[in-house]
């Protein structure tokens, strides 16, 4: 009788000790999914920060350059394309980051071209509403860099739980999968040529 309750006890320990760990693990790594989310939103959130910016800034551009209605509009079509292309925060597979990041490459480089032109019209530069707007995109720009760090770091950080053994165990069980992350751009290696 004696040895049959120890035996019971010892179980019941051991089963406790096991919904426990399977409970704090399952936990943490629903604690980090959700931190990778939020991450990403806060990317969406900052993208979408610059995205509003543009109206405003192609319509300053146009009043002092309306013969330049070509890198007008390749700008407003990359914002479109850009503000079309919706990844889900549950999906965060590289391709799906891949394809989010080339839309929004595309209209960081549009941007580009009309922040160029904006050279040949000392006036519009002179122009104070065109001058804040500038300041505006460039902090905008900052915060972009810095909130896709903080999701690369989110997601560095659920990938490294969800593969440790053995929580990779539990992250299988309940189909945690791996978080991708934002790269560089094709062609980011390679040094842009200057020429005068």
């Amino acid at each position: 009788m004696k040895k049959g309750l120890i035996i019971a006890i010892v179980a019941a320990v051991v089963l406790l000790g096991g919904f426990l760990w399977i409970k704090g693990t399952y936990n943490s790594m629903v604690t980090a999914d959700e931190g990778v989310s939020a991450a990403w939103a806060q990317v969406e959130n900052v993208y979408q920060r610059r995205a509003d910016l543009i109206p405003n800034l192609v319509a300053t551009v146009k009043g002092y350059a309306e013969h330049e209605a070509a890198t007008l509009e390749d700008v407003t079509a990359a914002r479109s394309r850009a503000t079309q292309v919706v990844v889900d925060p549950s999906d965060l597979e590289p391709e799906e980051i891949a394809r989010f990041n080339k839309a929004q490459g595309e209209l960081s480089s549009a941007l580009g071209r009309l922040l160029m032109i904006t050279e040949n019209y000392p006036d519009l530069k002179a122009n104070d509403n065109f001058r804040d707007l500038q300041a505006q995109l460039e902090g905008t720009e900052n915060r972009i860099a810095t909130e896709r760090m903080k999701f690369n770091e989110a997601a560095r950080s659920y990938n490294t739980l969800i593969r440790r053994f053995p929580d990779n165990i539990i992250a299988s069980m309940f189909d945690f999968e791996k978080k991708g992350y934002f790269e560089a751009q094709e062609g980011a290696e390679t040094a842009p040529k200057v020429e005068f």
